[in-house]
């Protein structure tokens, strides 16, 4: 049962010629089946002629090119048409002119360069084989050689057609991976800027404060192992990053950050000299996927805010697991002394404002009326990640 449902796989697998290979096959078959001789098309009416050595070679000429007609579109409908012209003119009428139409539909949906240089061609090609065959005494008139015309007309319209939803789909295919890959590098920058900033910031406001420390040994120690630990984090969430974007990347614990890791963040936030007062409320959700990180997200960037814009001023936080969300706030006393820490873009909180309200929250993040800044969120939980 398997290998049967990995036929279409397989199939899918093999050349066009080897896939259209078949179909030409069965053209030239039904040609010489006694039931369907004198069956094809009889443009021109002229009385029918007995079958000779030659109507072998016509009757591959007009099926044996339909096994290329994917391949090389424009060598299958010369050949095809070539064969039917003799076939007509020669009043042999076989079935295998009817292959005439398939190789029609194939070029107009194939063929990549100079199909106007082809269609003038074929016209010019087809008003000399109706001259022809009007002077060999053909019946058929104007209307029939126009009719015959218009037909094999719509036959190509119909492979142009097919020809056009193709590449419309092929263009909202690139327009959807496009926007895949400026989403997910989108999610990747994100990531990097939650990841980086907060441990560098860290780093640089532990290593800045060390600066003034080489009278005391014994905080001075404390503070580059502060700072010793805070780079081993930092390498330690890069290496799970890359985990998560490179499969062949290995770290073991690619894992999603989440609110039960607050208490970590904060202690890390202490040690780098910035006073945090943590109060949490209620219970997590059984699973809350991508709210929990996106909480986790929210704290780590404004506890990086703190440090950088008023290190060394209180900052509270509270989280407060509700029915069916979670809402963050984050209060920070100013201005504090931020002047050696480095600069922001402003990408931290719009990213974290894209990340709320994807998940259907609220965010916002400003200066409060008696000094100070808060940053709160709330956030939908039980969305799976």
């Amino acid at each position: 049962m398997i290998k049967l449902r990995r036929l279409p796989d397989l199939w899918r697998q093999w050349p066009f010629t080897v896939r259209d290979l078949p179909l030409a096959l069965a053209f030239a078959v039904a040609a010489v089946v006694p039931a369907l001789e004198r069956r094809g098309t009889q443009l021109g009416d002229l009385p029918d002629r007995p079958y000779d050595a030659l109507t072998v070679g016509v009757i591959l000429m007009e099926c044996l090119p339909l096994a290329v007609r994917r391949q090389w579109p424009t060598v299958c409908v010369a050949l095809v048409s070539l064969g039917f012209a003799v076939d007509q003119l020669r009043s042999y009428h076989t079935f295998a002119g009817t292959g005439l139409a398939v190789a029609l539909v194939s070029a107009g949906a194939h063929m990549e360069r100079r199909r106007w240089v082809a269609v003038v061609l074929a016209s010019a090609a087809y008003l000399s084989l109706a001259i022809s065959l009007d002077q060999l005494g053909s019946s058929e008139g104007v209307a029939g050689f126009t009719t015959f015309y218009l037909l094999s007309a719509f036959a190509w319209g119909v492979g142009a057609w097919l020809r056009q939803n193709r590449a419309a789909e092929l263009e909202r295919r690139r327009h959807v991976e496009k926007a895949a890959r400026t989403a997910e590098r989108t999610r990747i920058a994100r990531e990097l800027h939650d990841v980086v900033t907060h441990h560098v910031t860290a780093m640089v406001v532990q290593a800045e404060a060390a600066r003034y420390l080489t009278g005391a040994p014994d905080k001075l120690d404390q503070a580059l192992t502060a700072i010793t630990g805070t780079g081993r984090r930092a390498v330690g969430d890069l290496r799970q990053l890359l985990g998560l974007l490179n499969p062949d990347y290995s770290t073991g614990d690619p894992r999603t950050p989440s609110v039960g890791d607050l208490d970590t963040l904060v202690d890390q936030t202490r040690q780098a000299g910035q006073p945090v007062e943590f109060v949490r409320k209620g219970t997590p959700a059984a699973a809350t996927g991508s709210a929990e990180a996106t909480a986790y997200r929210v704290v780590q960037e404004a506890l990086t805010n703190a440090m950088k814009y008023a290190h060394g001023s209180r900052t509270r936080v509270h989280v407060h697991h509700g029915e069916g969300e979670t809402t963050v706030e984050i209060s920070t006393d100013g201005p504090g002394s931020g002047g050696a820490s480095p600069g922001g873009s402003g990408r931290g909180l719009a990213g974290l404002r894209e990340r709320v309200t994807v998940l259907g929250g609220d965010f916002s993040a400003g200066t409060q009326t008696g000094g100070g800044f808060l940053v709160r969120a709330r956030i939908p939980a039980g969305n799976p990640s």
